[in-house]
């Protein structure tokens, strides 16, 4: 597909534009906003169907197709954080709370971007491995507990979570367990179980997700004021950064057996920056993090750059390099 469609399809998306319209609607003082009763329910929605598809897909896939993406995926998880790390610590000289935060929130992964990466490619007709959200579980966690051991090693933070609550913190954080619960509902299940809730977690999931990303536009917007203040470094490490990142998780994804609608959700993956598991492990663990450094970084710079920019250009790269 050429890269002016690919473009095209994504601007022109109702997620994309939905987004925009939060954006908007943020920057003209409108009154809009999503109850948080309802942006709750669409977030445990996203991430449980999410989970279960990728557990009922997970069901019928052979176990020496799925063994060398995790493997990549964990090693992903390890990678990013590494190279994060002493960027922010050494080059843009932040303290060891902010550069471990940074790390952390890059090296974990975004649900929502991915989720976005997935209707992009539905849009476009592009297929994709079924298992692939079992990936996200596995980014989730390791690069979150690499960042706090590279914290604590360089300054011991007083007042903070001791690692097991830390540790505890993630795996019981909401995102862990609708995504890993998901996955073994959906496994057991198969997928003629899951045809019996195809009508409520499949037709009607691009709906929700399209709310969601209102409510994104929304937070995202609020966010710009801290841009102003936020320095060179995050703005361009916000853009450059996943951009690095996905460009080298195409060929990887690649390499470890995945079709190119696969490679470029994995690069998707280790492009993307959380703002939801991470942020709560850094706000426990790290407490004197200034979130108007990693917050803003991963939510009003690599965010939006991922949704409108970085996923058709992870996809192109795909496309040229696998030969589809």
């Amino acid at each position: 597909m050429e890269t002016f469609e690919l473009v095209r399809l994504n601007l022109l998306s109702p997620m994309v534009l939905a987004f925009a319209l939060g954006i908007v609607a943020t920057l003209v003082r409108s009154d809009l906003r999503i109850p948080d009763a309802l942006y709750t329910s669409l977030s445990i929605y996203l991430l449980l169907a999410i989970g279960l598809k990728g557990g009922a897909a997970l069901a019928v896939t052979p176990l020496t197709q799925f063994l060398a993406p995790a493997l990549v995926t964990i090693l992903a998880g390890l990678f990013v954080p590494l190279v994060t790390y002493p960027l922010a610590r050494y080059v843009a000289r932040w303290s060891v709370a902010d550069a471990a935060a940074l790390a952390a929130h890059y090296g974990s992964v975004s649900v929502v971007t991915f989720v976005a990466a997935q209707a992009f490619l539905n849009r476009a007709g592009v297929p994709y491995e079924g298992f692939l959200p079992t990936l996200v579980a596995l980014l989730e966690v390791p690069a979150i507990l690499i960042a706090l051991i590279l914290a604590r090693r360089a300054s011991p933070s007083e007042g903070a979570a001791s690692f097991p609550e830390t540790l505890r913190e993630v795996l019981a954080g909401r995102s862990i367990v609708l995504l890993l619960g998901g996955l073994v509902i959906g496994a057991a299940a198969g997928p003629e179980g899951m045809a019996r809730v195809d009508a409520f977690f499949v037709t009607p999931f691009e709906g929700a997700l399209t709310l969601f990303l209102l409510e994104m536009g929304l937070v995202t917007a609020r966010r710009f004021d801290a841009l102003r203040g936020a320095g060179v470094f995050l703005i361009a490490f916000g853009t450059l950064g996943p951009l690095t990142f996905g460009s080298l998780g195409v060929p990887v994804g690649l390499l470890a057996g995945l079709s190119a609608g696969g490679a470029t959700i994995f690069a998707t993956l280790v492009a993307s920056a959380s703002y939801i598991a991470a942020t709560a492990a850094v706000r426990l663990a790290l407490p004197e993090a200034n979130p108007g450094r990693y917050l803003t970084a991963s939510l009003a710079v690599t965010f939006p750059f991922n949704l409108v920019i970085g996923i058709p250009t992870y996809a192109w790269m795909a496309q040229r390099w696998s030969g589809a």
